[in-house]
């Protein structure tokens, strides 16, 4: 074996070793019960709600996904039609993705059985209160992403594992996991990569969920912190191990009913909190426009109400689609134009999509309440087959 393919041997086991290590090992399960998206062709007229919804509200977050995806072959036409349109009102938006795109309702099929309902949950960008160092009541840190976290790009070793990558670090002439949540306060790797110290734990934990916020610091200044990578190990809700230990009912768990809890039970903060091994590290930015949203996974601001959080094996992020589900513990419809632009350790499989709500207080009391069913629709340019979902 020469040298190249020994490094590359030596790579892949090194990486099969982590996914194993944590949690997420690569299954192939039997092929009659696995669960696969499918997407149906269907007319317009199928969209319920279509003609109610003020689509012009969509539109700057459609021109926000177009400066991502206008170079890609299928998505040309349109994004240059978007850039050359001057919409007035819901009307004309309406017309414009009729001519330009094709509606499939998202599915889920296990064996024979399909499925068209899915979860939608809620996600906001959260103020909270920091200081440069730690002193008085800022103690918990937030990270920039550290030196030594290691990533492995499988498909640069075996090209059917594209999307496939893991993370650790470097332990003597091992590749190992990179420190969970409950190793991270004695990571040596971590000590001097804090951004800012948090006053309140929970807001901290929060904030790597929502992926982004804002940090107030004592002086006044405020900044932005953005999403930067995670630590490899695998998301874990806390509201389904509160579930779990008993504390209270999975149809009862909501943000503010854990906060609740754990402001009653502060003994048992750090348990339910290392319930969650994975870290997510941030980068720090300029908060230039406060009326800008933060940026998700396709790099582009997020659009309040517009914008929303996929699992971009099922839906491409980019993506136009239309959302049917109702308001936060409510009946009352919410059907409308959405944009996929982002992405979420929780977010996986079809019909599952997180709504970003916005920055604020509000906003945080919407996105915390919202666990509703719902449906989804994706809106594809005409001409070009759907995607194959993985």
């Amino acid at each position: 074996m020469n040298g190249s393919n020994r490094f590359g041997a030596i790579a892949l086991a090194a990486a099969l070793m982590l996914l194993a290590a944590c949690g997420t090992p690569v299954r192939k399960p039997a092929p009659d019960v696995a669960p696969v998206a499918r997407f149906v062709p269907v007319g317009w007229n199928k969209l319920p709600g279509w003609r109610a919804d003020d689509a012009l509200a969509a539109w700057p977050a459609i021109v926000n996904s177009c400066s991502a995806i206008a170079s890609r072959p299928e998505w040309a036409p349109f994004c240059d039609a978007v850039v050359a349109a001057s919409p007035g009102d819901a009307a004309f938006v309406r017309g414009f993705l009729e001519q330009h795109l094709a509606p499939y309702r998202v599915v889920r099929q296990t064996g024979r059985r399909r499925d068209t309902h899915g979860l939608v949950t809620g996600y906001y960008e959260p103020l909270l209160r920091g200081s440069r160092e730690r002193v008085g009541a800022f103690q918990t840190p937030l990270y920039r992403r550290p030196a030594d976290l290691l990533v492995v790009e499988l498909a640069s070793l075996y090209p059917e594992l594209k999307g496939k990558r893991v993370r650790g670090r470097v332990e003597g002439n091992k590749v190992v996991p990179f420190y969970s949540r409950a190793q991270s306060t004695q990571a040596p790797g971590l000590a001097g990569h804090e951004i800012v110290w948090i006053d309140d734990a929970i807001d901290a934990f929060l904030l790597e969920i929502q992926g982004s916020g804002r940090v107030q610091l004592p002086g006044g200044e405020t900044i932005r912190l953005q999403y930067a990578d995670q630590n490899g190990h695998p998301y874990r809700s806390i509201g389904r191990y509160l579930a779990d230990q008993g504390v209270m009912k999975i149809e009862e768990v909501n943000m503010p009913a854990i906060r609740a809890w754990l402001a009653a039970n502060p003994a048992r903060l750090r348990e339910v909190l290392d319930a969650n091994p994975s870290v997510v590290f941030f980068t720090e930015g300029p908060l230039a426009d406060p009326a800008i949203g933060p940026k998700g996974a396709l790099n582009v601001p997020l659009t309040a109400g517009r914008s929303i959080a996929v699992d971009p094996a099922v839906v491409p992020l980019g993506a136009p689609v239309y959302l049917s589900t109702t308001y936060p513990s409510s009946e009352l419809t919410l059907q409308r134009l959405v944009v996929a632009q982002d992405t979420g350790g929780a977010i996986r499989g079809p019909a599952r999509a997180d709504l970003f709500f916005g920055f604020g207080a509000e906003a945080g009391a919407q996105a915390g309440m919202m666990k509703q069913d719902g449906e989804m629709w994706l809106l594809w340019p005409k001409g070009s087959p759907p995607p194959t979902a993985r």
